[in-house]
């Protein structure tokens, strides 16, 4: 996978270099180039905001900077893109869009600040995307997280091809409890059925508290989730039991 982001604080994506992201970008799993659309201005001073017309408070994200370092990203890396805009209007990301946003050969993200973009800007982009319901002072910080998501659901980013699969939301509900060793720590002792050994009782206890946690937790995930008959049955239990 290809990933190019456009921000005016490239310093900021140095953290992409750690951790697992770093390892899959040694191991070429990934690539992640930022540009610096600053460098694209036209004007002497180096803006890349201006005042929007009509009036307002704040400053504007101008459209051709971002134009040209787009055309700049398009010469370097022909080919089809998924270009991602960070606009607190934009649809909520989730584990369903990390899953479609890891098919793509290349993903580009712009990362906004001040008041937001000149909208002609928005005829770049494939996606406009929010983390949530809150302002930020910019795009960089949400980038990061998508990035982070995405990348779970590429093969050979995470050292456990399941665990992408079986963490929250992986499947519309919150994830079981788990234990480690000691079995016993200061009294507080793991569940006996951990240590069982009986691979069907684990499984259906672990999935018995990932929908006791849901229902607790977050119950508007149940509202949407494609339930399994079983799941149904043991959701019904749970309700009933409190």
């Amino acid at each position: 996978m290809d990933i190019t982001i456009l921000s005016i604080f490239p310093r900021m994506f140095q953290a992409l270099n750690e951790s697992l992201i770093g390892k899959a970008q040694e191991k070429e799993l990934v690539n992640i180039d930022v540009v610096d659309f600053r460098a694209f201005t036209t004007n002497k001073q180096n803006h890349v905001d201006d005042a929007p017309y009509g009036g307002g408070a704040g400053m504007l994200l101008q459209a051709q900077p971002i134009y040209d370092a787009m055309d700049y990203v398009e010469k370097k890396k022909p080919g089809k893109k998924r270009v991602v805009l960070l606009d607190p209007a934009g649809k909520t990301f989730n584990t369903a869009m990390a899953r479609d946003f890891a098919q793509e050969d290349q993903l580009v993200f712009i990362c906004g600040h001040y008041e937001g973009f000149d909208e002609r800007v928005k005829d770049l982009v494939t996606d406009e995307v929010s983390i949530g319901d809150y302002i930020l002072t910019g795009g960089e910080l949400p980038t990061m997280s998508m990035i982070d998501a995405t990348l779970r659901f590429v093969p050979g980013v995470l050292g456990n091809s399941f665990s992408a699969e079986e963490e929250s939301f992986s499947n519309g509900l919150l994830e079981y409890p788990q234990y480690s060793r000691p079995a016993d720590f200061c009294g507080k002792k793991v569940p006996e059925v951990l240590t069982s050994g009986d691979h069907e009782k684990i499984r259906l206890w672990r999935l018995t508290q990932a929908l006791k946690k849901t229902l607790e937790r977050r119950p508007d995930l149940l509202e949407g989730a494609d339930l399994t008959d079983e799941e149904k049955k043991l959701l019904h239990k749970i309700r009933q039991n409190n």
